[in-house]
């Protein structure tokens, strides 16, 4: 048999007790011998109980040793199911403190102090109240509210704070917040519907509202586009988990634009927002907000077209300098052909020059076949060349390549 390479070998990961899996295994324990024991210790008078009931008094019974095993190993069973319940509590609440930032944290452990001090004076009054027979429940259910209603107007009120003034959500919290323009453009419930777009989509009230007016405008040109972006919406509400105006509280209105509002959302939130409006992608990425350009994804998307490529194009129009003429590809990518003025309205088989990028897509330069074959009717063709259509890339019969 070969010796095999130690490096080609897998190993295996060694596993170790970690603090965690010990504390786990303690609460098992403990728990589950509390319990155990408990159940035990109740056996005998819970079966005299039954007994009473069912046959009368009796002070012998028998068996007892097997029924209290029995029930120490349904109660061990039960107290460590409810150590793994309590083991999962700790572990998010956890993972949640381990997540929060500084900040959150401080303004969380204000709130709790803020709740009990505020709750002392009604502890003291209830319990001056001795004909009170729920008072120890009362006073566990004043301090629980007075603490959460603490931490809930703080938190309310962070962005006030100095150790959170100038700063967003430090964590990015999967947040995706729509604008206006990406909803009416209607792209976005494609995207979305593909898996590509992850985390919580969230539209603002008054982007809706925008929306609403726009829906609602005399110009009949708006009011399309205003109704398409309603129709969009509703699609996206039945098909997704939709959120609408719910964290709206968190960029209240000043007086300012719906885009100066929703770069304050997004701040207050740490989360990402979707737009293909060029502007408002700019003064987002001032504010250090992760943005999601739809325009940037379909650039991103077009099929790459390099020098010396072949296309079949449908030159449409004139071009700016002399003798050009102008077709475009399936994406609308713009296609300049040298000398193809002279070709208005025909299809003819090009060959890429140059390929130019600018920041609003592709600009593709191109020049007719040398030796371009035309038909009965005109149109130009390689008898070499394999036709996919208008606007798709072609073998090049001089390379024998895409």
């Amino acid at each position: 048999m070969p010796q095999r390479d130690k490096k080609n070998l897998i190993k295996l990961p060694v596993l170790k007790p970690t603090t965690g899996t010990a504390l786990s295994w303690i609460l098992f324990v403990v728990f589950g011998l509390t319990i155990g024991l408990l159940f035990a210790k109740g056996t005998p008078d819970f079966l005299r109980w039954i007994s009473n009931r069912t046959s009368g008094p009796s002070d012998e019974l028998k068996g007892i040793e097997m029924a209290q095993a029995a029930s120490f190993l349904l109660g061990f069973l039960l107290g460590a199911g409810l150590a793994n319940l309590v083991m999962g509590v700790f572990y998010r609440i956890g993972d949640r403190w381990d997540h929060m930032d500084s900040g959150d944290k401080v303004t969380l452990f204000l709130g709790v102090l803020v709740g009990l001090v505020g709750s002392v004076p009604f502890l003291f009054f209830l319990n001056s109240l001795s004909n009170l027979q729920y008072a120890p429940l009362a006073m566990l259910v004043l301090t629980v509210a007075f603490t959460s209603l603490s931490v809930y107007v703080l938190n309310s009120m962070a962005e006030i704070f100095p150790w959170s003034k100038g700063r967003g959500r430090g964590r990015r919290r999967g947040v995706k917040v729509l604008d206006t323009n990406v909803i009416i453009d209607g792209r976005i419930y494609d995207v979305a519907r593909t898996g590509f777009l992850e985390g919580q989509l969230y539209v603002p009230g008054f982007v809706l509202e925008e929306l609403q007016y726009i829906a609602d405008s005399h110009d009949p040109l708006r009011r399309q586009r205003g109704r398409r972006g309603l129709d969009v919406l509703r699609l996206m509400q039945a098909d997704f988990q939709l959120e609408v105006k719910v964290h709206d509280r968190l960029a209240p209105e000043i007086g300012d634009e719906v885009d100066a509002r929703l770069v304050r959302l997004a701040v207050a939130l740490g989360a990402d927002l979707v737009t293909n409006d060029h502007n408002l992608n700019r003064v987002a990425a001032l504010q250090h907000i992760r943005v999601l350009n739809i325009n940037d994804l379909a650039l991103g998307l077009r099929p790459n077209v390099l020098p010396q490529e072949s296309l079949n194009i449908s030159i449409i129009r004139e071009g700016n300098q002399p003798g050009q003429g102008v077709g475009y590809l399936d994406d609308g990518t713009m296609v300049v052909v040298e000398s193809g003025k002279q070709h208005l309205g025909e299809t003819h088989d090009v060959i890429v020059t140059q390929v130019i990028q600018t920041e609003r897509g592709k600009m593709i330069f191109a020049e007719m076949q040398p030796d371009d074959h035309y038909d009965s009717n005109g149109h130009g063709h390689h008898p070499q060349s394999h036709d996919l259509g208008s606007g798709k890339k072609k073998i090049n019969p001089r390379k024998g390549s895409y």
